[in-house]
């Protein structure tokens, strides 16, 4: 199988300095998964929402290539939700409501068919919820997680373990210096390193993202946007890009971790055009592709002999 995915399919509400939405799809799992499919990667979410949710955001999720089945839906519940508001420098913002819901006793279970993914990415949800998708799989090739410092502070044993056991940890810099305890990147990376990860991926939002393995580093600048009108599920869109680019080239190297964080980077830049999952659910491959040559033009050059 290809690629697995563990994380909420949510609502959100958002207010930026260019507008206002009142619920719309949302979920690290959702940005995900249309990022996997978008490459034509096969694909599936473990997840769960309330009898709220809408039948038609499900049918998106299946209509672009998303194997749903993973999916629970508990008819009594309603559905995760999460409402914020954007400061002027896009940067920062206020959470207005988290509601848990039916995330918050929620045991996944993985469909058989999806046992022996090759890829398994997990979400940012609580550690033991990750830990209980690893244990119910076979030993994926590769496996790739997020976290927050929300979890670092509400979980930190939890955390510690389930790092130990992946492959490539995805978290940002104020996260990586608060898990390794060490104010320089390239410090944090080799402490965070000997947690178990073999690659860390440390994002940097609007200043790009740093690829660290024991002996190597890569730095991948964001796309200077004129304009930035959402940034929500920006670093879930990166996080599928990379992981769908793998999972498409069945190449794990660092060489081509390097094009995986050039592909998820381009995904992210689409993601902040509009509201939400919107200019994702439209983005042709053919525009991917003509951003990934802005990249490559971005950060080539040659020096004078």
């Amino acid at each position: 199988m290809g690629l697995l995915i563990v994380g909420s399919v949510a609502y959100d509400k958002i207010e930026t300095p260019f507008g206002k939405t009142d619920r719309i799809l949302g979920g690290a799992g959702t940005f995900i998964g249309l990022a996997a499919s978008l490459l034509n990667v096969e694909n599936g979410i473990v997840s769960v929402v309330g009898g709220d949710f809408k039948p038609e955001f499900l049918d998106l999720l299946k209509d672009n290539g998303t194997d749903i089945t993973g999916i629970e839906v508990i008819e009594d519940g309603k559905t995760f939700f999460w409402e914020g508001k954007y400061h002027l420098d896009m940067n920062t913002r206020d959470t207005l409501a988290t509601e848990v819901n039916v995330l918050e006793e929620w045991s996944p279970v993985v469909p058989e068919s999806w046992k022996s993914p090759s890829i398994l990415m997990l979400g940012n949800l609580h550690p033991m919820v990750q830990m209980s998708v690893l244990g119910q799989i076979s030993k994926p090739e590769l496996v790739i997680l997020d976290t927050m410092n929300f979890w670092m502070n509400t979980a930190w044993d939890e955390v510690l373990e389930v790092i130990s056991r992946v492959d490539v940890l995805t978290i940002n810099d104020e996260e990586a210096r608060q898990l390794s305890r060490e104010f320089s990147l390239r410090k944090a990376a080799s402490v965070i390193l000997e947690m178990g990860p073999k690659v860390l991926i440390i994002k940097k939002g609007e200043h790009g993202a740093l690829l660290f393995s024991k002996d190597e580093v890569f730095f991948a600048p964001a796309l200077p946007l004129e304009e930035v009108f959402d940034p929500t599920g920006a670093g879930d869109t990166f996080a599928g890009g990379f992981a769908a680019y793998l999972a498409k080239t069945h190449d794990f190297s660092f060489e081509n971790m390097k094009r995986a964080i050039i592909y998820g980077s381009a995904m992210a830049s689409f993601t902040v055009e509009k509201f939400g999952t919107e200019r994702l659910v439209e983005l042709t491959r053919d525009e991917l592709a003509e951003r990934i040559k802005v990249f490559k033009r971005l950060t080539q050059f040659e020096m004078p002999t």
